[in-house]
């Protein structure tokens, strides 16, 4: 037990880095060759705070536990609202941009409706797994288009910023190179260790994904979610929240099933997906126009995130 303990721990301290240092590097790299911060943060960090629930669910869909790959997905999508939003509102009731209901919270229910469309046949093929990703460009292109118009198209990098990023280039492709290796490793050793840890106590790899993994690899959305409220800015939640459950459908799943079919029954995730879908109407619902989440609101979702692990879990 110990030692799967500290094998999970690893791996997710990997995840972490490894993330960290993907994004960063990735992020130096863009400011190199001239591409604007608005489309750096909107693409790069975007993408790469998907990153750990993508190299889970890929090294789990390849290794035959797709369990674990919809798991991871279905319970960070549920974390992601019930837990990290309802924290969030908690420490400090974030305010909600008015456009979001017109702009990104249609694309949130689309994602969500999407799932169990795609498992009407028994599994995420390939040909899925290419509309997904066919999806997350879209919602890129989208966001990055009408958060332009929004802002006047502004944040155009200068000559000197571009130059100053060339010449550190190296240390940012290290950072590149070195934080793919730590996410690759960090979850392999992560879905290793869950999957041992699950077979010994007799636990699903489903309910291990759901519970166990899916809040693993949502802690830095966690972490930045709380250091945000704690430091006044908890409206940035609400865009960590938005865009990080979209990519767990589209990017995440969408390249795990490109590596490797994910298999999984529609009936047998009935009630999984049952869950994911109330949080997220639950969270439209919240999201409807301008105005602030309270603190009731956000205990109450906390509430019923501690409830839907309770009835995952028995």
């Amino acid at each position: 037990m110990l030692i799967l303990s500290a094998w999970m721990v690893l791996g997710l301290t990997a995840l972490v880095l490894g993330a960290e240092g993907f994004v960063r590097g990735a992020a130096r790299l863009a400011v190199a060759f001239g591409v604007p911060p608005l489309v750096i943060g909107l693409t790069v960090v975007a993408y790469g705070t998907s990153m750990p629930e993508l190299v889970v669910s890929a090294v789990a869909a390849l290794e035959g536990r797709s369990a674990i790959a919809l798991g991871n997905v279905v319970g960070s999508n549920i974390a992601n609202i019930g837990l990290i939003l309802g924290i969030t509102a908690l420490i400090s009731p974030p305010k909600v941009d008015g456009s979001l209901a017109r702009r990104e919270v249609p694309w949130l229910l689309a994602s969500a409706l999407l799932l169990p469309v795609m498992l009407m046949d028994g599994a995420i093929s390939r040909v899925d797994a290419v509309l997904l990703l066919l999806g997350a460009i879209a919602f890129t292109i989208f966001t990055v288009r009408t958060t332009r118009e929004a802002s006047g198209d502004q944040g155009i990098q200068s000559a000197d910023a571009e130059q100053e990023a060339r010449r550190g280039l190296p240390a940012a492709i290290a950072f590149t190179v070195v934080g793919l290796a730590l996410l690759l490793l960090g979850g392999r050793w992560f879905v290793s260790a869950a999957s041992d840890m699950a077979m010994r106590f007799g636990i699903s790899e489903r309910v291990v994904g759901l519970t166990i993994v899916a809040v693993g690899t949502s802690l830095p959305e966690l972490a930045a979610s709380v250091v945000a409220a704690v430091r006044g800015f908890s409206s940035l939640a609400i865009g960590n929240v938005i865009g990080s459950n979209i990519f767990n459908v589209v990017f995440v799943l969408g390249g795990a099933g490109v590596i490797a079919p994910v298999q999984g029954e529609l009936f047998a995730l009935r009630l999984d997906l049952a869950l994911m879908i109330g949080f997220t109407a639950v969270a439209a619902a919240l999201l409807r126009g301008a105005r602030r989440i309270s603190r009731l609101e956000g205990g109450v979702l906390l509430a019923g995130y501690l409830a839907a692990m309770y009835v995952l879990a028995s």
